[in-house]
């Protein structure tokens, strides 16, 4: 009879006396935004910061005329952190029998939470006040078409970034975002962006570093007009910041009672243990319009 997830009789959890210690698998990926952003730390409640959005303005004065009064302008800014979490649980067997496998789940759990953070960061969809999303910046295709090459569409996106008051410095691909910069030729066929044909490494497009993450994929939807899919990203990332209240804890227990959907899980009672990965976050940028997103095909169907 089938037990409760995780356990021994959990599809695909191979049985046998003996796990490598290598345990194959897709590579974790580290939160994008988090490696790009600066970080500071917050308290619980979460801050406010002074922002400056208005510089004097000097001018050109003849001989014994007045000198122009003109001042800075100010505005504020609310940060406010929200918790992130996941619960897994395991039966006592499956700790005990597949403890390789197990160990390797638990050293996964806090990717979990940097996928979720680079998700809801480039959706439309914040966790509450006080906490800044990018899924409403501007779109910029990376497929060529009407005399567009996609070197053009970088002059496009590095534009689109001053005109918001920023200035480009990094690029991030997903996979598909790599794919599509990789395919960009010159008029002799040679790589635009790659040292060469058998190099997988892009230095930088525009003066601005590239780095690759597979978390800024965000799927297109199908439909008329349809959705592209979001492979990547560019912006000044020295106007963002990531808050941090503490950093990802990861907690153990065996007498807690889970509640998962319609499903209630009393640990003690079915011999099991959960696994408890959180940390408390926070995401701001400057102003929206110093990022721009990057889009590829739109789903046929």
């Amino acid at each position: 009879m089938a037990g409760i997830d995780i356990n021994r009789t959990t599809t695909n959890v191979i049985n046998d006396p003996e796990i490598s210690q290598e345990i194959w698998g897709a590579a974790l990926e580290e939160s994008f935004f988090m490696s790009h952003a600066r970080r500071i730390t917050l308290p619980g409640e979460g801050v406010k910061i002074q922002t400056i959005t208005g510089e004097p303005t000097a001018n050109w004065v003849a001989e014994t005329n007045a000198k122009p009064v003109s001042t800075h302008t100010f505005g504020t800014k609310t940060i406010t952190p929200y918790k992130l979490a996941v619960i897994e649980p395991f039966s006592d067997e499956f700790v005990r029998d597949k403890r390789a496998l197990y160990d390797e789940l638990v050293r996964r759990l806090p990717a979990a939470i940097a996928a979720k953070f680079d998700a809801t960061i480039l959706s439309t969809t914040a966790p509450g006040t006080g906490f800044d999303v990018l899924g409403s910046a501007t779109k910029v295709s990376l497929i060529p078409g009407q005399n567009k090459t996609v070197y053009d569409q970088f002059l496009a996106v590095d534009a689109a970034i001053a005109a918001g008051g920023g200035m480009m410095d990094v690029i991030g691909l997903a996979p598909a975002g790599k794919t599509k910069v990789q395919a960009a030729v010159d008029q002799t066929g040679r790589p635009l962006f790659t040292p060469g044909v058998d190099s997988a490494a892009i230095g930088n497009i525009l003066g601005a570093g590239v780095d690759f993450n597979k978390h800024l994929y965000v799927a297109g939807t199908a439909g008329s007009p349809g959705t592209p899919a979001i492979v990547g990203i560019a912006g000044d990332f020295s106007d963002a910041i990531y808050g941090v209240v503490e950093d990802i804890t990861v907690e153990f227990s065996r007498e807690a009672t889970l509640v998962n959907g319609n499903t209630t899980i009393n640990l003690w009672q079915n011999n099991m243990l959960a696994v408890k990965a959180e940390c408390t976050l926070a995401f701001a940028v400057k102003s929206t319009a110093e990022f721009v997103l990057l889009t590829g095909d739109t789903p046929s169907a």
